[in-house]
């Protein structure tokens, strides 16, 4: 019997002829390709200017650079998160400060993250897990009142400019999910998305900065800015200086090097133009045949995937099994694999992780995350997944489940 992977990317015809075409164009780096990705998906999120670059690390990263996040200054995020939504806090020489999670649906905890705030913190990053949107009305309401606004320390024009922390959403999973009726990018001052392999609108590698920052600042100019930073500092791509006598450039900043490129850029513009009415369509119907097929037994605690305010992109199916312990739920996904199906576990926490261990944090602080974690199992959605594959799926899981739970009586 086949493996049914996690995740494989859908490459087919479509995507091809048109990686094929940019091949044949001569752009092959930053180009019209790239530039007409940018446009589409601040048409199809709704905010003002986009960004695309070469991961949504270097997204969030360089935001973080952009604000002025520094040495001595602090960002509040989950402890719940990849690596990567943390270690961009620490290259800018910063300290994570984590905080603990909601049972609920995995999101940062808004009461946990006004107990974090100091007159250090500078950036607030909300992570929306497995793609379903954060409270993103309570966190601003947070950094506006006037309580938190007086602890707020601006050290930069921007800062002094923005007056107030700054909300950096790691949106890397919630392409096309929605929040009060309205799509992820518009919410918070930044919006950062991934087009990794495994994600739901793949370009290879790649991400996207949503710029969204209020009056009086311009996302136009912060666009025309950041496009230079990622470019070496560099005030003209090559685009701009393959026009006719137009080879001579300036290097206005030591800039970074993280551009996304008209290859990747192909590949991104078929897939978010079948996005809506194709791809988030199937990635439901996935999540809705587990969410019925499981809703049947006890120890299957389900994910929300939409609620009054909010709608999942369906990234992750995080299924956790109640009352089992971390050993036991390892034991389960090694049983479930030895049905030839794939899972995986999203994520080991950050105060578990070496590196984060070395800097003091214990994840017998995070109880919620821990919990969390220790329980669950994500379950295999993509594009080309058959109903007699969701089916195996389904009945892997759920004999898993039985045997580990038989063994512990």
């Amino acid at each position: 019997m086949a493996l049914i992977p996690f995740s494989p990317p859908r490459i087919d015809d479509e995507i091809i002829q048109e990686v094929t075409a940019a091949l044949k164009s001569g752009w092959i780096t930053t180009g019209p390709r790239t530039k007409q990705f940018e446009k589409e998906l601040s048409a199809y999120n709704g905010n003002e200017y986009t960004l695309c670059l070469n991961s949504a690390t270097a997204g969030l990263e360089i935001m973080l650079r952009w604000f002025g996040v520094k040495e001595g200054d602090e960002v509040i995020l989950p402890a719940y998160t990849y690596a990567a939504t943390a270690n961009v806090v620490v290259h800018c020489g910063a300290r994570p400060v984590l905080v603990d999670v909601n049972a609920s649906d995995f999101n940062i905890n808004v009461e946990n993250v006004k107990a974090a705030i100091t007159s250090k913190t500078k950036v607030i990053m909300p992570v929306d897990f497995g793609g379903l949107p954060c409270d993103y009305t309570a966190l601003m309401e947070v950094v506006n009142s006037g309580d938190v606004k007086s602890k707020f320390n601006a050290e930069t024009e921007i800062q002094k400019k923005l007056g107030r922390i700054m909300i950096l959403s790691d949106a890397a999973h919630s392409l096309g999910a929605t929040y009060h009726g309205k799509r992820t990018g518009i919410w918070a001052d930044a919006s950062v998305f991934s087009f990794h392999a495994v994600k739901n609108l793949t370009t290879a590698e790649g991400g996207a900065i949503a710029l969204m920052l209020p009056p009086p600042f311009s996302n136009e100019e912060i666009y025309k800015f950041l496009c230079i930073y990622t470019l070496h500092g560099q005030n003209k791509d090559a685009l701009a200086k393959m026009q006719k006598g137009n080879w001579k450039y300036d290097i206005i900043e030591a800039g970074f090097k993280c551009n996304m490129t008209d290859l990747v850029a192909a590949i991104g513009l078929i897939e978010l133009r079948r996005y809506n009415d194709d791809t988030l369509v199937v990635r439901k119907q996935v999540c809705d045949y587990y969410y019925d097929a499981l809703s049947a037994f006890d120890w299957a605690q389900l994910p929300i995937l939409r609620d009054e305010h909010r709608e999942s992109s369906y990234h992750l199916f995080p299924l956790r099994i109640k009352g089992v312990s971390e050993e036991q739920r390892d034991a389960i996904i090694q049983a479930i694999f030895d049905e030839d199906v794939s899972v995986n576990v999203h994520f080991i926490p950050l105060p578990q992780l070496s590196f984060y261990k070395k800097q003091g944090f214990n994840i017998d602080d995070y109880p919620v995350t821990y919990s969390n974690f220790a329980t669950e199992i994500s379950l295999p959605i993509f594009y080309d997944l058959t109903i007699e594959q969701k089916q195996r799926v389904v009945s892997a899981v759920v004999k898993a489940v039985e045997s580990v739970l038989v063994k512990a009586t």
